[in-house]
C-alpha cells in the first residue's frame, strides 16, 4: 500500500512539475510576443524620423526639380485635368450607383422586344437614358442575362451605357468647347459599335461561349448598402485610373518630345491605332476620358474620337471584369472584335461628320 502511495505522489508530483513547466513555457511565451510587438511599435517613430530628415536634407533638390518649367508644365496639365474630369466622375459613379441598386433587372427585360433583332438598337438607346459608367455596366449586363434578356441586346447595353449617357456627353461637350462635332459624332459612332456588337453577337455567337454570370456581391443586401458599397467601390477604382490617365496625359504633353507626337500623329492610321491602344491601356473611366483626350492637342479629331469611342467599350479592367463575369472564353473572343469593330465606327464617324 506504501508503494502504491508512493508512486501516487511521484504521479501527482511529475504532473505538477510539468504543469509549472507548461505555464513557465506560457509565460515565456507571452514576454516574447510582447517585446516583439513593443520592437515593432517602436521601429515606427523611427522610421518617420528617418523618412522627416531624408526630405529635410533634400528640399533643396525637391524644390529645383518643382520649379523646373518641365515639372510645372507636368503639373499644370495633371492638375487641369483632374480638376475637370473629377466633377464628372462623381456624379457619374452616383448615377450609376443609382441605377444599378433602384431600377430592378426585371424593368429592362419587360421593356425591350422580345425579337433579338429589335431588342438591339433598343437596348443600345437605353445607354443614352440610363446612365452607367464602365464598373456598373458589366454587372447590369449580367443581370439582365440572368433575367433571360437575349445576350445580345444585354451585350449592347454593356457597351453603350458607358459611352453615350447624357453625364459622358455632357463632359464632351466641356472638354471640347469649340467643337461640337465630336459631341454628335461620340453619339453616333458608340451607338452604332453598340448595336454592331450586339448583331454579330446574335448572327456569330453561341451560347457555350458564354457563361451563366453569378449574383452580384451586392444583391441581398439593403438598397443603402448597395448603393454605398458600389459608390465606394467605383469611386476607389475610376477614382485610381483617373489619376493614371492624368499622370499619362501629362507626361505626354511635357516630357516626351513634341516631334515624336507630330511624327506619330501626322500619319492618320498610326494615330488612330495609337490613341485607341492609349485608351486600352489607361482604363480611364467614361466620364472623365474627354479631358485627357482633349488634352492631346497634336493629334486630329478622329484620332480623339477613336480614343473616346474605344476606351468605354474595351480596356484592361474592362476586359478582366468581363472574364469574371461571363467566362474568360467570352472575353477573348469579344474584346479584340470590339476593339476592330470600334476602331472602323470612330474612322466611318469622323470621315463623315469630323
Amino acid at each position: 500500500m506504501a508503494d502504491r502511495s508512493h508512486g501516487s505522489d511521484r504521479s501527482h508530483g511529475s504532473h505538477g512539475s510539468h504543469g509549472s513547466h507548461e505555464s513557465h513555457g506560457s509565460h515565456g511565451s507571452h514576454e516574447s510576443h510582447g517585446s516583439d510587438g513593443s520592437g515593432a511599435t517602436g521601429s515606427s517613430p523611427l522610421i518617420l524620423t528617418m523618412l522627416l530628415l531624408t526630405l529635410v536634407l533634400l528640399q533643396g533638390p525637391i524644390r529645383g526639380l518643382l520649379s523646373a518649367p518641365v515639372m510645372q508644365s507636368w503639373m499644370t496639365v495633371f492638375v487641369a485635368v483632374l480638376v475637370q474630369a473629377l466633377p464628372f466622375l462623381v456624379l457619374g459613379v452616383l448615377l450609376s450607383a443609382a441605377i444599378a441598386v433602384f431600377v430592378p433587372p426585371s424593368f429592362f427585360a419587360r421593356a425591350l422586344p422580345a425579337r433579338p433583332a429589335l431588342a438591339v438598337p433598343v437596348a443600345g438607346l437605353a445607354g443614352a437614358v440610363l446612365p452607367g459608367c464602365e464598373c456598373a455596366s458589366v454587372p447590369v449586363a449580367g443581370a439582365l442575362v440572368r433575367r433571360g434578356v437575349t445576350p445580345a441586346a444585354a451585350l449592347a447595353f454593356l457597351l453603350s451605357a458607358p459611352a453615350i449617357n447624357p453625364i459622358v456627353l455632357t463632359a464632351t461637350a466641356v472638354a471640347f468647347p469649340r467643337e461640337p462635332g465630336m459631341v454628335v459624332a461620340r453619339f453616333v459612332a458608340s451607338l452604332l459599335v453598340a448595336c454592331a456588337m450586339g448583331w454579330l453577337w446574335q448572327r456569330l455567337g453561341r451560347t457555350d461561349w458564354l457563361r451563366t454570370p453569378r449574383r452580384s456581391p451586392h444583391e441581398g443586401q439593403g438598397r443603402g448598402a448597395a448603393f454605398w458599397g458600389s459608390v465606394r467601390h467605383d469611386v476607389v477604382h475610376a477614382g485610381g485610373f483617373l489619376v493614371v490617365g492624368a499622370m499619362a496625359a501629362a507626361t505626354l504633353k511635357a516630357v516626351v518630345p513634341a516631334s515624336w507626337l507630330r511624327t506619330a500623329a501626322g500619319n492618320p492610321l498610326v494615330a488612330i491605332l495609337a490613341l485607341a491602344v492609349l485608351a486600352v491601356l489607361l482604363s480611364i473611366c467614361s466620364e472623365a476620358d474627354a479631358f485627357v483626350a482633349a488634352s492631346l492637342t497634336e493629334f486630329s479629331l478622329t484620332a480623339k474620337l477613336a480614343f473616346l469611342v474605344v476606351g468605354p467599350m474595351i480596356d484592361l479592367k474592362l476586359f478582366a471584369m468581363q472574364a469574371g463575369t461571363f467566362g474568360r472564353g467570352f472575353a477573348l473572343r469579344f474584346a479584340p472584335a470590339t476593339f476592330v469593330v470600334a476602331i472602323a465606327g470612330a474612322l466611318l464617324t469622323g470621315a463623315v461628320l469630323l
